[in-house]
């Protein structure tokens, strides 16, 4: 089943084409990976599928319905569902530093009136499934790492069960061990939710993209460069851009989906 379409997605601010009439498709339990260096659209992007900023061509359909217009109470609406939400690359964005963990991932739990003993259970089954253990809970965002504190973003965004997972970057503020321990913890998370997921993951770290993504998307000056299967773009890359990319890296490792790391928790 479909879950994400775009159809020639434009986005044009003032007289500049950011994107320039996109097209990709993204099925519910997949994994889709969106690579390019800054200035290439990444963020444009998944702003448009959030509709924070409006198309000025084409089509984001969502579940097979087009929000590409909708205004006013339906678009309140179809944020209140929480059909999609977002991750940012700097937790704090989404974190309050003055409200502990519990408090920070359950706020849209509240919002929804869910009541106090389901969302704390719904809560600790959103921090262990990105490999949080739930002792974390009463701490503030300061008395977390890096790493930890993405993944409770995650938790944030993962606990009013959305259908579709927007990362921005979800890995590049971080050191190469919290990289890893976030990169495990979504691997994890498409193999335990399956079809209930799918995930758009945007970044310029074509290493990153290739342990956890099954398909690549490489998007440059607002265009789509190449599209295919995760495995034969590292393998074989067609366009010069994209092995531009790849050559960047020093080693590549794919091991999503046959082999995926083990989950380590902490």
């Amino acid at each position: 089943m479909t879950l994400l379409e775009l159809r020639d997605l434009t986005v044009d601010y003032g007289r500049v084409r950011v994107l320039d009439a996109l097209s990709l498709s993204l099925r519910a339990g997949q994994v889709v990976g969106v690579v390019g260096e800054s200035g290439s659209g990444k963020t444009t992007l998944a702003k448009a599928v959030l509709r924070t900023v409006d198309s000025s061509a084409g089509q984001v359909l969502v579940d097979g319905h087009d929000i590409t217009r909708l205004r006013g109470a339906a678009l309140r609406r179809w944020r209140r569902s929480g059909t999609v939400q977002y991750v940012f690359q700097d937790p704090l964005r989404s974190l309050d530093p003055g409200i502990r963990i519990a408090e920070s991932i359950a706020e849209g739990l509240r919002i929804s009136r869910v009541p106090a003993a389901v969302a704390r259970e719904r809560v600790e089954s959103a921090v262990q499934a990105v490999g949080l253990g739930t002792e974390l809970l009463d701490r503030l965002p300061s008395g977390l790492s890096g790493g930890q504190r993405q993944r409770a973003a995650i938790a944030r965004a993962l606990v009013v069960e959305p259908r579709l997972l927007v990362l921005d970057e979800p890995v590049s503020a971080l050191d190469a061990a919290s990289r890893d321990r976030v990169v495990q913890a979504l691997i994890a998370l498409r193999r335990s939710r399956g079809e209930q997921l799918g995930m758009l993951v945007i970044s310029h770290d074509i290493g990153s993209l290739a342990a956890m993504s099954d398909r690549l998307v490489v998007l440059h000056r607002g265009r789509i460069v190449e599209d295919g299967l995760t495995r034969q773009i590292v393998a074989d890359p067609q366009h010069p851009y994209t092995r531009r990319l790849i050559e960047s890296v020093p080693v590549i490792d794919i091991r999503f989906p046959n082999r995926p790391a083990p989950l380590a928790r902490s």
